[in-house]
């Protein structure tokens, strides 16, 4: 039988979904795009492949995921359909047919992550899905210098979470980076915000909520700028426990390579 392949970009508010990934007793993105696509076709001889498994809570400017079906689809009318029947949080982007020799699991690719943040008061609750706010004073001057000190290739054995057997640690980040926040904004955002903007390859589990905690506990005064280098050494394998928390994570592009694209 002939399966024809789809490469379908979305983006998606994830504060009231327990991350990506299909799982039972919990709403997650896959399984309501997974319950639109049922609705849609009626039936289920289909298969879903995210290309990134974000956490609960974390939300998605733009995610892709691959779609496989054993029939043609219109993509120009599947579109209009999924966004006429998934929730107002979820919006395809488009679809791009795509053929047997893509794979969204292994295709080349650089992942952009934002983390907005804010400091000194008690944001507004509207701003809880999407900006995290901290009511402390934070040195800003210093996160700014420490996460420039993550760019590059270093081990990142303490910034990853129960890892795998052959998991790979040394790892290059593309960019690394903290700037006041102009991009997403709103009325009922605090008057100056902030944004962690971090790119690289791919990320191990927690990586980038660790990496963001470090930059907390720099901010605070409770490590310095030697800490930070000391941690991306992998002489200790000691994984670190100050984990930034989720709402104000945003995966913020996937960008695949042309030629793995390639109809």
């Amino acid at each position: 039988m002939q399966t024809f392949y789809y490469l379908v970009h979305i983006q998606y508010l994830g504060f009231r979904y327990h991350g990506w990934l299909k799982q039972p007793k919990v709403q997650t993105v896959e399984s309501m795009i997974h319950k639109t696509l049922v609705f849609l076709f009626e039936h289920s001889d289909f298969k879903i492949l995210g290309c990134s498994r974000t956490d609960s809570k974390v939300s998605a400017n733009h995610s892709a995921f691959e779609l496989f079906l054993n029939e043609p689809a219109d993509t120009e009318i599947l579109l209009s359909d999924l966004n006429q029947n998934l929730p107002n949080d979820i919006r395809v982007l488009n679809i791009e047919e795509v053929d047997k020799h893509f794979s969204i699991i292994n295709a080349p690719r650089t992942k952009k992550y934002t983390y907005l943040f804010a400091f000194g008061e008690k944001c507004h609750p509207f701003c809880a899905p999407l900006l995290c706010s901290f009511q402390e004073i934070l040195d800003m001057d210093q996160m700014k210098k420490g996460a420039l000190l993550f760019q590059g290739r270093h081990n990142f054995i303490k910034y990853c979470t129960k890892p795998k057997p052959g998991t790979v640690f040394d790892r290059e980040v593309l960019v690394s980076k903290i700037e006041e926040n102009t991009e997403i904004t709103a009325s009922f955002f605090p008057k100056t915000s902030y944004a962690f903007h971090i790119h690289s390859r791919g990320f191990m589990r927690y990586q980038v909520r660790l990496i963001m905690g470090q930059l907390l506990c720099l901010g605070r005064g409770e490590i310095d700028l030697d800490d930070i280098r000391e941690s991306l050494t992998g002489k200790d394998a000691r994984p670190l426990r100050q984990i930034a928390p989720a709402s104000g994570l945003m995966l913020d592009r996937v960008d695949f390579d042309q030629e793995s694209q390639s109809e």
